[in-house]
C-alpha cells in the first residue's frame, strides 16, 4: 500500500500513521517501556476487551456521570532518566501518572470502562495557576503522555508557568486499550514495499497486504474496533477535562489532533476555554482530495529541500540535482537493496524505507542536512542512516518491535470514515497521480483503499463549526507538506468562533517554532482571549 493521506496526517503504505508534531523524539519511544511498568503497578488488574459498539455523532452523550478526578503516582525518578541531557532537562520539573476511567461505549454510559494512561507534568515556576493545559501530538496513533514530557521541555516559560500540562493517551493508542493487531514482520513488508508500483502484480500484492491487514485486525477485535472512533475519543477528552479538575477545556492539538479538538468543540461548545489547533487537517476534504493534497505538498517540500541543498556554499552531498538522485537511488534500491553498516542490522534499503527516510526528514527543515548526507551513503553503499531515518518515521525499535502507532492509526482512521475506493478507482489514481506527482503521488493513490476492506462499525466525523465556542486559534503553516495551509484556511472558516494564524515558514506545524507564533499564542493561551483578526506571521 502507500504512504498517502486520508483525513489523516500521514499514511504509511496504506496506513494512516504516523508523524504528528512535535515529532517524537527516538529517547522518548523508551518512555512507554517505563510507564508501562507504572500503569501496570496503578492498575487494578480489569481489563476490557472492546465489545460492538457504535455512537453517533450527532449525539453528544452528556457527560454528567460521575467522574472521578485522578489520583496522580509521583512518577519523576522514572521519567528523569529518560529526558536526562536533553534539551529543558535542567527545568524543575515534578512528573505525575496516573488513569482515567471511559465508557467503553458512550451507549452504554454505565457499561464496561476502559482505562486511559494520563501523565502531568509541573513546574516548580508554576504561579497564579490557571489549570491544565491538555496536548495531543496527532497521528492518530501518537502518544499523548510522550508529548506531555516533550512539551514540559520545550513549551515557553510564559505557559509552562500557568499551566499543569497533561498528555492523556487516546482510546487505542499507547497505553489506553492500545490496538495490537498487526504483527512487526507485517509492518516490515508495509514499510519496505515500493511506493511507486508500475505493474499490475506489484498492485495486486498491495491490495492483497492492505486486504491481510484489515482481515487480521476484524479477525482480533471484531465489532470492538468500532469503538476507537475519534467521536469517542473527543467525549472521552471531556472526561478529561473533568478528572483534572477544569470547568472548561485548555487544549493544544497537532495534526490529527485538531482533528480531535475541533470534534471536542462540535461536541461540546460550551466547554471550550481555548483550543489551539496548529497543523489543522482539513475538515471539508475528502479523502481523495486529501491525499492528493498532501501528494502535492510533499512534492514542494522536496523541492524546498533541494533547493536548499544546492544552495549550499560547499556543495550538495546529492548533487546538483537531487530530485534525480532519488529516483535514481529508488531504481537502486529495486534491483539491488542497499546493505547497512549497523552493528545488528540485517535489513537492507528498499524503496519503501529509502522514501520514508526522505518523508521523515521532510517534516522538518532542521533535518534536511542529515537527509542529503543519508542519501549519498546510501547511494555509495550504506544504508545506515536511510534506516534510522525511516525508522523515526515508522516507530520501529533496533530489536525489530514497533509501537502501536500504525495498528491504531489504521482503525481509528477507518473508524472514522465510511468513504470505500475500489481497487479500479485507485489503480486509476495510481497512473494519474504517479505521473503529476513523481516521488509521492502513486504511494498518496494507494492509500485510498486501506480503509475498503475494513469490516468494523464507522462512526464518521461530524461537521463541526462549533456554534456558541469561545474563539478558537487555528494555525496553519505556508510549507506544510502534511496538513496544507488551505486545511487550516478551511478549519477556520468553518468554526463559528474561529481565528486563522499563518505561519510563512516550512515543515509540519509551527509553535512553538517561530517568536512571532509563540507571542500570539501564548497570549491567547494565557489571557483566554484570541486577536481580534486573523495575523499572519513572516518566515
Amino acid at each position: 500500500m502507500a504512504r498517502g493521506t486520508g483525513a489523516t496526517d500521514e499514511t504509511l503504505l496504506g496506513w494512516t500513521t504516523v508523524t504528528a508534531a512535535p515529532r517524537r523524539p527516538a529517547v522518548l519511544v523508551a518512555l512507554l517501556a517505563v510507564l508501562l511498568v507504572v500503569v501496570s503497578a496503578c492498575s487494578s488488574g480489569d481489563t476490557t476487551e472492546p465489545a460492538a459498539t457504535s455512537s453517533s455523532a450527532a449525539e453528544t452523550t452528556p457527560t454528567e456521570l460521575p467522574v472521578e478526578a485522578v489520583e496522580w503516582t509521583d512518577c519523576t525518578a522514572d521519567i528523569a532518566p529518560i529526558i536526562a541531557g536533553r534539551p529543558g532537562s535542567d527545568r524543575a520539573l515534578t512528573f505525575g501518572c496516573g488513569q482515567i476511567e471511559v465508557p467503553l461505549s458512550y451507549d452504554d454510559p454505565t457499561g464496561p470502562t476502559l482505562s486511559l494512561f494520563a501523565v502531568r507534568a509541573v513546574s516548580a515556576t508554576q504561579a497564579d495557576r490557571i489549570g491544565s493545559l491538555v496536548v495531543n501530538p496527532g497521528g492518530p496513533g501518537l502518544s499523548a503522555t510522550d508529548a506531555a514530557v516533550q512539551s514540559a521541555l520545550t513549551l515557553p516559560d510564559g505557559v509552562l508557568g500557568r499551566f499543569d500540562v497533561v498528555g492523556v493517551d487516546p482510546r487505542g493508542v499507547g497505553l489506553s486499550q492500545p490496538v495490537e493487531c498487526i504483527p512487526a514482520d507485517t509492518k516490515d513488508q508495509l514499510t519496505a514495499a515500493d511506493p511507486r508500483p508500475t505493474s499490475a502484480d506489484q498492485l495486486d500484492t498491495a491490495f492483497a497486504l492492505a486486504d491481510d491487514v484489515a482481515e487480521g485486525c476484524v479477525d482480533q477485535y471484531g465489532a470492538g474496533l468500532g469503538a476507537f472512533s475519534t467521536v469517542d475519543s473527543a467525549r472521552d477528552l471531556d472526561r478529561v477535562r473533568q478528572a483534572v479538575g477544569d470547568t472548561q477545556l485548555t487544549y493544544l492539538g497537532y495534526s490529527y489532533g485538531t482533528t480531535l479538538g475541533s470534534t471536542y468543540a462540535e461536541l461540546f461548545p460550551q466547554n471550550v476555554r481555548a483550543l489551539v489547533l496548529d497543523g489543522a487537517v482539513d475538515p471539508d476534504a475528502d479523502r481523495q482530495e486529501a491525499a492528493e493534497a498532501q501528494a502535492q505538498g510533499f512534492e514542494a517540500a522536496f523541492d524546498a529541500f533541494a533547493a536548499n541543498c544546492t544552495s549550499l556554499v560547499g556543495g550538495c552531498p546529492v548533487g546538483a540535482d537531487p530530485r534525480t538522485f532519488v529516483g535514481d537511488l529508488l531504481t537502486q534500491s529495486a534491483t539491488t537493496p542497499i546493505p547497512s553498516s549497523r552493528a545488528g542490522e540485517t535489513r537492507q534499503a528498499t524503496p519503501g524505507l529509502v522514501l520514508a527516510a526522505v518523508r521523515s526528514a521532510l517534516y522538518n527543515p532542521a533535518a534536511w542536512p542529515q537527509l542529503a548526507q543519508s542519501l549519498a551513503s546510501a547511494q555509495a553503499g550504506d544504508s545506515a542512516g536511510v534506516l534510522t531515518l525511516a525508522d523515526t518515521f515508522t516507530g520501529r525499535a533496533d530489536d525489530g518491535t514497533y509501537t502501536n502507532t500504525i495498528d491504531a492509526n489504521i482503525t481509528i482512521s477507518c473508524s472514522d470514515t465510511e468513504e470505500s475506493y475500489s481497487q479500479s478507482d485507485v489503480r486509476a489514481l495510481v497512473a494519474a497521480w504517479g505521473t503529476q506527482y513523481p516521488l509521492f503521488g502513486a504511494d498518496a493513490a494507494l492509500s485510498l483503499y486501506t480503509c475498503t476492506p475494513w469490516d468494523a462499525p464507522r462512526t464518521p466525523l461530524p461537521e463541526r463549526t462549533a456554534e456558541g465556542a469561545a474563539p478558537i486559534l487555528v494555525i496553519g503553516t505556508q510549507g506544510d507538506p502534511v496538513t496544507p495551509l488551505p486545511g487550516a484556511v478551511d478549519m477556520a472558516a468553518d468554526l463559528e468562533s474561529g481565528v486563522l494564524l499563518t505561519w510563512q515558514g516550512s515543515g509540519h506545524t509551527a509553535y512553538p517554532k517561530n517568536q512571532c507564533v509563540v507571542d500570539t499564542v501564548d497570549a491567547y493561551l494565557v489571557d483566554g482571549t484570541a486577536p481580534a483578526a486573523d495575523v499572519t506571521c513572516p518566515a
